[in-house]
């Protein structure tokens, strides 16, 4: 991806270069990996450690993202995210880069749909807002441009937190193309630079299994719209579904075989719980796709 940067808050990331690895920190106790914690000082150490370990970016929740539950009242996300985000870059500053390539320190993600939650979280911190809800209504992208973050939208349809296993795509990129443009559009009148903005495709949201393997074969075809693109791999459904495995925990290799599919087709940044391995399969896939200085 030639050319392109991402604005966020005072920070700028210039690609091409290595993916980012964005390491996932649940504040809650209903995770669907089993790793969420409601200690705020366990999940500060938490996003210490993968810091340590090579993450670019953390992205921080307090709600899970699973269908199958209810939401939770915006006091109580609040109250969860707002200690974390208030004691981020100290707990960044006791930390060091794990090599030269690394972004340092790592941008903080806040990772919620809702516009209540955005108000009352962006004014304390976050380079980038994380909203799964597909930005429906421009209430969120209005936040950012009024506090200079980025915004990530994901493509998904229909209300978050509700399972849509019904939802059938003939051609899923092309839907991701058109449904992209759209909110890009719509975020750029709320006043969200071009550069502020990543897309995420989305695995498992509205999608089926076929579906998420298509995602993955032709991620390049959504190079075109020129913005970062983000690729949640952990630990997803459609790994299950392939490997037969129902325990979200035991589905790291598959992760980094989704890690590396993305890496060779045109992903920005990766998003994971297991920061370790996916930091060390990108420095490996990173060196092996460059071309030597000679």
């Amino acid at each position: 991806m030639t050319g392109v940067q991402l604005q966020a808050r005072d920070r700028v990331i210039f690609f091409p270069r290595r993916p980012l690895v964005m390491g996932i920190v649940n504040i809650n106790d209903d995770s669907f990996s089993g790793d969420g914690t409601l200690d705020q000082g366990t999940a500060l150490q938490t996003a210490r450690g993968m810091a340590r370990n090579g993450a670019d970016v953390i992205d921080v929740g307090a709600e899970s993202a699973r269908t199958n539950r209810a939401a939770i009242e915006c006091s109580l996300e609040l109250a969860r995210l707002r200690p974390f985000v208030e004691a981020f870059d100290e707990a960044m500053a006791a930390e060091s880069a794990a090599d030269n390539e690394q972004v340092w320190p790592p941008l903080l993600s806040i990772n919620t749909w809702r516009p209540e939650v955005a108000a009352g979280i962006l004014p304390v911190g976050g380079h980038l807002l994380n909203d799964m809800g597909g930005l429906p209504e421009p209430s969120n992208a209005g936040l950012c441009a009024q506090h200079r973050t980025a915004l990530l939208i994901m493509h998904s349809v229909g209300e978050p937190k509700i399972p849509h296993l019904t939802v059938t795509w003939e051609d899923p990129v092309e839907a991701m193309e058109r449904f992209f443009r759209e909110k890009m559009s719509l975020a750029n009148d709320a006043g969200v630079r071009p550069e502020a903005i990543v897309l995420d495709p989305g695995i498992d949201f509205a999608k089926q299994r076929d579906d998420n393997l298509r995602i993955y074969r032709h991620l390049d075809r959504l190079k075109g719209l020129k913005r970062p693109l983000l690729l949640p791999v952990s630990r997803k459904t459609v790994i299950g579904d392939v490997l037969d495995l129902p325990d979200p925990r035991q589905r790291d290799p598959g992760t980094i075989a989704c890690l590396a599919a993305g890496f060779l087709r045109g992903a920005s940044i990766i998003r994971v719980h297991n920061v370790p391995a996916a930091f060390q399969a990108l420095r490996v896939l990173h060196a092996l796709e460059s071309e030597p200085n000679v």
